[in-house]
């Protein structure tokens, strides 16, 4: 059961392809699988015959285990099968000179691939595992959401050796760059994706030959391409080489559909009265969408066996809303766009510039607008008196420093205050899922770190709740630093369930953020300036004095939450904020 995303737990097998004893070619579709997000095809591993089926259709199991087992033609005879079929397992073995016996003669590039060293009984070379053949690079899922990355770098070039797990590529998206590993040793046979293009997850991005894959490209190119494609992944002793297949075959959800564990989620049972099968994906969109089971069943299915699929439900709703909706007048037609200049990142006329934005800068506009269509945005304004705060830090950034290795910013006192107002606000700590309202136990809160003047990306500081201030530190330090030296992880940037952004590091006084999708709220905290302000002395009563004051901003999805409650969370932040001890320690 392949891994289909972030957090992705376990899949459900929806339906079967193959069935024992029939042959099955690489990437030929062996069974579809389904999430509560998605549903999918897996392609075979490797070429063979499907030997056996370990999980039936409609059951639901963890990523990792093994669903089914394919018998390789390595397995079967040790040597190259016709590449009509094949060979059934008895069949092969009442003789191990059958399938030489059978091959064509008129095919001389196949006799040429017989002399070849991959089905010998020479040991395998270290650089290449025997019995290889082509193994596409795909572009990797990076995370949930993520649909598509920009090639950054070749580390190979075409020709070149490559090893198992050694860089091949550098690989990035709207939040994170990342190297990609050679799924398989031996040498990078073409390059597919250049420099600079951006691509979908699961485009294949280069080919690489494996030992017996380049060898018989050298003997017979152009001649016999059956021959290196019947070629089965082995490892040399009869067993498929399931890291290097499932890593280059691994499906990813291209869809775009934002991915979560699979399982029943829904209300909707698996089957209804007739025993039709719906997939944990069309039971999360029927839910989303108000569908009664009767409805589902009333809708055709152009799936296997007429299983409803996703597009099949869409199409339904599509159509319902045509139904509904009033006729709308012919709009004009839009006059043709013309398009950029190719390889051009700026341009001029007349006095206006003309700046190509990047990937990242699409993105982050794509997620903006996103958020608000989605949340119903208010903005609370609080302000803050942290001169306990500065002076807490004053008297202790040095021996911090020396002792912990990092500077004490006031970061990790802000996710702190912001903590235990969440505790006092749990629905703060949550998110909208249609109708229904979940609110998370934990709290990983975002913390938003600009890249410079180019955007900005928000890696989550896990398990915050648990975390002291000293802990608290150590993660923001630690995130900030590999946030722009490009070093973060793609699960380092999800499941986020609150953001705190500090707008004042960067001189502004308040400021009303969008809310970071699908999180509910998110805070601001501005710059700290000093000002004159009336404070009440015990002795003497009103007073003027110098402070050190600070404006809080919360964005949140009105949908949920109203004036009073960002208020009463406001005012928790700036209490615990102005309570600390500015003669304590840490």
């Amino acid at each position: 059961m392949p891994k289909m995303g972030e957090s992705i737990t376990e899949g459900t097998v929806i339906a079967w392809h193959k069935q024992p004893g029939e042959a099955v070619e690489v990437d030929e579709t062996l069974l579809e699988i389904g999430t509560d997000k998605v549903d999918t095809e897996v392609p075979s591993p490797a070429a063979g015959v499907l030997a056996e089926i370990l999980v039936p259709e409609g059951e639901t199991v963890e990523v990792g285990t093994v669903i089914a087992r394919i018998e390789t033609e390595a397995e079967a005879t040790g040597e190259e099968a016709p590449a009509e079929a094949p060979p059934a397992a008895d069949e092969v073995a009442e003789s191990d000179t059958a399938t030489a016996e059978e091959a064509p003669a008129e095919a001389p590039a196949a006799e040429a691939e017989e002399d070849t060293p991959a089905d010998t009984a020479a040991p395998p070379q270290a650089e290449a595992p025997a019995g290889g053949g082509r193994v596409e690079v795909v572009m990797p899922k990076m995370g949930e959401s993520i649909t598509e990355g920009t090639v950054i770098a070749w580390h190979k070039q075409p020709g070149e050796a490559v090893e198992v797990d050694e860089t091949l590529l550098e690989i990035g998206t709207d939040k994170v760059d990342t190297e990609v590993p050679s799924p398989a040793a031996g040498v990078l046979a073409e390059i597919l994706v250049p420099e600079g293009e951006t691509v979908e997850v699961g485009t294949p991005l280069a080919v690489i030959a494996t030992e017996a894959g380049a060898e018989g490209a050298s003997a017979g190119k152009g001649d016999a391409p059956a021959a290196s494609q019947d070629e089965p992944a082995g490892d040399g002793a009869g067993r498929p080489a399931a890291p290097a297949a499932e890593q280059a075959a691994a499906p990813s959800g291209g869809d775009g559909a934002v991915m979560a564990p699979a399982g029943d989620t829904g209300e909707l049972p698996r089957t209804d009265e007739s025993g039709r099968f719906y997939s944990p994906l069309v039971r999360a969109i029927a839910r989303e969408e108000g569908l009664s089971l009767e409805e589902l069943a009333s809708i055709e299915g152009s799936g296997r066996e007429g299983r409803v699929t996703k597009e099949d439900v869409l199409a339904y709703l599509q159509n319902r809303k045509q139904r509904s909706a009033p006729a709308a007048p012919a709009a004009a037609p839009e006059p043709p766009r013309t398009p950029a200049p190719a390889g051009r990142s700026t341009a001029y006329e007349g006095r206006v510039e003309i700046i190509e934005m990047d990937r990242m800068r699409q993105i982050i506009a794509e997620h903006m607008v996103h958020s608000k269509r989605t949340s119903a945005h208010v903005t609370s304004f609080a302000e803050a008196d942290v001169t306990n705060l500065v002076r807490f830090r004053e008297r202790n950034k040095q021996a911090f420093l020396e002792r912990e290795g990092i500077k004490l910013t006031y970061t990790p006192f802000f996710v702190h205050a912001a903590v235990e107002a969440l505790r006092d606000h749990p629905l703060l700590n949550a998110s909208v899922e249609g109708k229904r309202i979940l609110v998370k136990k934990e709290y990983h809160i975002g913390m938003a770190v600009a890249l410079g003047k180019t955007g900005l990306i928000a890696p989550v500081i896990r398990d915050a709740g648990q975390k002291n201030i000293v802990g608290l530190a150590h993660a923001a330090a630690d995130l900030a630093e590999r946030a722009r030296n490009k070093q973060l992880q793609p699960d380092e940037l999800q499941s986020g369930t609150f953001t705190v952004t500090n707008i004042g590091s960067l001189g502004s006084l308040m400021g009303t953020p969008i809310i970071n999708q699908p999180q509910v709220a998110i805070l601001a905290t501005g710059a700290i300036k000093k000002r004159p302000v009336v404070v009440e002395d015990p002795a003497l009563g009103d007073v003027i004095a110098i402070r050190h004051m600070m404006y809080v901003s919360l964005s949140y999805d009105h949908r949920i939450i109203d004036g009073a409650m960002g208020a009463s969370f406001l005012q928790r932040f700036v209490e615990v904020l102005e309570t600390i001890d500015p003669d304590g320690t840490l």
